[in-house]
């Protein structure tokens, strides 16, 4: 039988006992003999923190969300509607400047204080729908959100952030607004999804 230049090693069988149990040796086998699997998706306990957890992931993930429906609705205008594709890549690109002239001049009394970053945000939003439905797009733009938001949303409510661990105290009744200081358990031990 040919072994295309490989070999292959033996293992003698194991002389150790089963009882005796393993110690690790070194600091970095110390750190990782405790270590616990952590999934950040879970259900919340009740709709006001799913209310609470829905905020927080927009203000976290909220790019990332604008991003997933742009790409859905650049996605759904390439084959008809190259008209709009352009108006949505224009209207981008707008869009990322005003960003970007908010990070270069990050003390600007007129960009931060009198000019709201939220409304020229809206009225971005407003003007890029606007051409999508005089562009005769309105059907695409509909549709991409009807179908990707309800992704985001559930997205929004299952996913709870591992560095805004909040301990749900039943006694406390304050959900997912309790503080993490005052707590005796460490984080990974007070959640049953720590394994």
């Amino acid at each position: 039988m040919a072994n295309y230049g490989t070999t292959q090693r033996i293992t003698p069988p194991s002389t150790t006992d089963s009882d005796e149990r393993y110690e690790p040796k070194g600091p970095q086998e110390k750190f990782y003999s405790n270590f616990r699997f952590y999934c950040p998706i879970s259900i919340p306990s009740t709709s006001e923190a799913a209310g609470i957890r829905i905020m927080k992931n927009m203000v976290n993930f909220g790019l990332y969300y604008t991003l997933f429906v742009w790409i859905i609705l650049f996605i759904t205008l390439i084959p008809m509607r190259k008209v709009s594709l352009i108006l949505l890549v224009i209207m981008t690109y707008v869009t990322t400047l005003y960003i970007l002239l908010l990070r270069a001049f990050p003390n600007s009394v007129v960009l931060h204080r009198v000019i709201d970053k939220r409304v020229v945000m809206a009225l971005l939003a407003v003007a890029t729908t606007v051409q999508l439905i005089l562009t005769e797009a309105g059907i695409h733009l509909a549709v991409t959100l009807a179908s990707s938001m309800p992704v985001v949303l559930v997205h929004a409510v299952l996913w709870a952030s591992y560095d805004a661990f909040e301990i749900e105290d039943a006694s406390s009744g304050r959900g997912e607004l309790a503080p993490l200081v005052g707590h005796k358990e460490s984080v990974a031990e007070n959640y049953s999804d720590a394994v």
